[in-house]
Parts: structure tokens; C-alpha cells; sequence
């Protein structure tokens, strides 16, 4: 924790999470530059950064400054040996990284799956690749936590799976099995919840006060919201569930479910058939709709982008946000013509709250929840409650 080597001081303890928080979400920086960034004069920052050293949170580096007046100031990063470990369930896969605390992803593995996985089996899986790892790619890290995005409502209070539909889990103490299991804190979240946390700090949302995000993944459609800087929770930490809303469909032969929600209609499972394939990663599936000329799959796709447009005009006239982020499938539909797409958004958004609005692709990619998965873990282990 940030509190290692301190003197207990709260004030201390805030500072040292201020320049801790500063390179890891912004970046290696100078001493010089992290006076400028934190307000803090440069003696208390020469102190601080020793401290997270000696506790091995940060590394100093020389500068490669050159021509410049002067002793240049040394370069304070993340130590890259802190890791957290990310997990990410799904119905046909189980995707799992190690994440540094510098931002790269030192290991990753997808293990298809030919049968559901339960709680259980998720937490054994994780614990035999974590024992693997440790012995291999892991073995000089400081591994300080897991984190798992899971496709449907968590607690806040205590990270139960309360539900996710797609796997069949019902109030699922995950956190309890995975320290079981790994010997690790365990800190549980929302897979879109935690894929807007990754997008906000560090992706395509990065500077944005007021964020609309989306995940399409194969479980369905989450989302999350972001206002004025700060995750929307809910009164139990379930808001942001865009999926489960009644699309507005004008067409009745867009139609393909009766009375069915948004991720009946704009579905990975449609496109997959659709190009006929039974299962995908992202990049496969982006790749076959991309390339794909037969009118089936034009229409298909047509017909998935107008009810996606009418919905995400929706969050925009309720929201009014700055950003709309796009992850999984929902990106890759955007991606085949984003400017139309926003088009189609705007069309049905008041101008006034169209205004600036962006709409954008995850720029993290297939990396957005695993990131977030490991944000959730730094954040608990390293930075002290504000």
C-alpha cells in the first residue's frame, strides 16, 4: 500500500497517493514536472518519491534530456513489477492478464470454453494460470490483487454477482472464491462498468467529464455513465444497464425479437450467424463483418446500426454527455462507418445536447476491461480512501 514507509501522517499519506495516482494514470514525469503537477514544492517531492521507492512503487530513471542548462531532472515511473491480476468471464471464453502497474499487460491468455463457466470453475481456472504464471512471466512481480469484470450486476457493498444472466449466476460470493483460490484480494466489478474506468483514465474518454459508455460483448450490452468525473453508481451500483432498455424501433420489420430489450435486437450472436461463424474474438469478428459482401450481412448490419443509433440518442438527450464510447462488437459495428453512425445519432438528439457530443470507438481495444479490471485492483491496494 501507499501507506508502506510512511510516518502515518493522513496528509502525508495523500500526498504520496497524489504523485503515485500522477504517474501511473499520466505517465512517467520529472521531479520538476510533478512539482508543477501536484503543487507540492520540490523538496517534499524529492522525499515522496524516495518513499515510494523504498517501497517499491516507483523506479527512478535517468533523463534523456540533452543540450539543456543544468542537471537534468530524473524520470519517476511506475514499477513495472507491481502487478494486478485481470479476469473477465464469458459465456464462450475466459479471457485472463496480468496488468503493470506501468499500463502493459505482461501476460494475457483466452481459454475457450465449450460449457458455461460457473464461479467456482472461473476462480479454479484463474488460480491454476496464476500458479503457472508465477513460475514463468511472474516471477520477479509483486502481484497485489485480482481483479474480474463479470457481464452483469455486482454489488458494490461486497462485490456478489447478483446476477449474469448469460452464464447463470446468481448471487455469486466471487470475491470470497477467487482470494480462495489465488491468496489475493479480490475486487469485483461490472465488466462495462470497469471497461469505463479503463476508456476515462486512459482511452478514448481520457479528459471527459461526462461519459456515456457502452459494452457489447458476448453476454449482451452493459453500460456506465460517467458524470462530472465521477462513475454513477446507483443506490446498489447497478446503473448503467442500457441493454435491458425497450429499443425504440420504427421499422416493425427491424423487429427480430418480440418485446425483446436492446441486446436482443443489436446482438453479437446476429452477426456471428450472420457471417457464419459459431464464435469469434473481436478482432475475427471485425475482420469478417469488415470483409463480408453479401447482402445478408449489409442488411444485417444495417439494420443493427439504426436501432444502436436510435438507443444512443436516447443516452444522449438523458445524459447529455461529451462522450459516447463504444467497446466490443458495438465498436466494430461503429467502426464499418463511424461518421454515419454519429449522423444517425445526431439526427435523433436535440441540438442542443448534440452540441460537442463525440462518439467514439474504445481505443484500449480488447485490452478495456482487463485494464479496468486492474484499475479497480490499484485503486483498493495503493491509493488510501479520499
Amino acid at each position: 500500500m501507499v501507506t508502506e514507509g510512511t510516518r502515518g501522517d493522513g496528509m502525508r499519506r495523500a500526498n504520496l497517493s497524489l504523485v503515485l495516482r500522477t504517474v501511473h494514470r499520466q505517465g512517467p514525469r520529472s521531479r520538476a514536472a510533478l512539482t508543477e503537477a501536484t503543487g507540492l514544492n520540490r523538496s517534499t517531492i524529492a522525499d515522496l518519491v524516495g518513499d515510494l521507492q523504498r517501497s517499491g512503487l516507483v523506479v527512478e530513471r535517468a533523463s534523456d534530456a540533452q543540450g539543456r542548462v543544468g542537471r537534468p531532472s530524473p524520470i519517476v515511473a511506475p514499477d513495472p513489477r507491481v502487478v494486478a491480476i485481470a479476469v473477465n468471464p464469458e459465456v464462450d471464453a475466459l479471457d485472463l492478464g496480468a496488468v503493470a502497474l506501468d499500463g502493459t499487460i505482461v501476460a494475457r491468455e483466452r481459454l475457450e470454453q465449450t460449457e458455461l463457466l460457473t464461479p467456482e470453475r472461473t476462480a479454479e481456472l484463474v488460480g491454476a494460470h496464476l500458479a503457472r504464471w508465477r513460475g514463468d512471466v511472474l516471477t520477479d512481480a509483486r502481484i497485489v490483487g485480482v481483479g474480474v469484470a463479470v457481464p452483469g450486476p455486482v454489488r458494490a457493498a461486497d462485490g456478489v454477482v447478483r446476477e449474469a444472466p448469460h452464464l447463470g449466476w446468481i448471487d455469486a460470493p466471487l470475491p470470497s472464491l477467487m482470494t480462495d483460490a489465488t491468496g489475493l484480494p479480490a475486487h469485483v466489478g461490472n465488466d462495462a462498468a470497469l471497461g469505463a474506468l479503463a476508456e476515462h483514465l486512459f482511452g478514448a474518454a481520457r479528459g471527459a467529464h461526462d461519459v456515456v459508455y457502452l459494452n457489447g460483448g458476448a453476454s449482451g450490452i452493459g453500460g456506465a455513465v460517467i458524470v462530472g468525473g465521477v462513475p454513477l453508481g446507483g443506490a446498489g451500483g447497478y446503473a448503467g444497464e442500457f441493454g435491458q432498455n425497450r429499443p425504440g424501433i420504427v421499422d416493425p420489420r427491424d423487429r427480430r425479437a418480440v418485446d425483446g430489450v436492446l441486446e436482443d435486437e443489436v446482438s453479437r450472436a446476429l452477426l456471428l450467424a450472420a457471417v457464419g461463424l459459431d464464435s469469434a474474438d473481436e478482432a475475427t469478428l471485425s475482420a469478417a463483418l469488415g470483409s463480408a459482401d453479401y447482402p445478408a450481412v449489409r442488411a444485417e448490419i444495417a439494420r443493427q446500426r439504426r436501432i444502436l443509433a436510435t438507443a444512443l440518442a436516447n443516452a444522449a438527450n438523458v445524459m447529455n454527455p461529451a462522450v459516447i464510447v463504444l467497446g466490443g462488437f458495438l465498436a466494430t459495428l461503429a467502426e464499418l462507418d463511424l461518421a454515419g453512425l454519429d449522423d444517425a445519432v445526431r439526427a435523433q438528439t436535440l441540438p442542443a445536447c448534440a452540441e460537442g457530443l463525440r462518439l467514439a470507438a474504445a481505443e484500449l481495444g480488447e485490452d478495456r476491461l482487463l485494464v479496468g479490471a486492474a484499475e479497480a485492483v490499484f485503486e483498493a491496494a495503493l491509493f488510501p480512501a479520499r
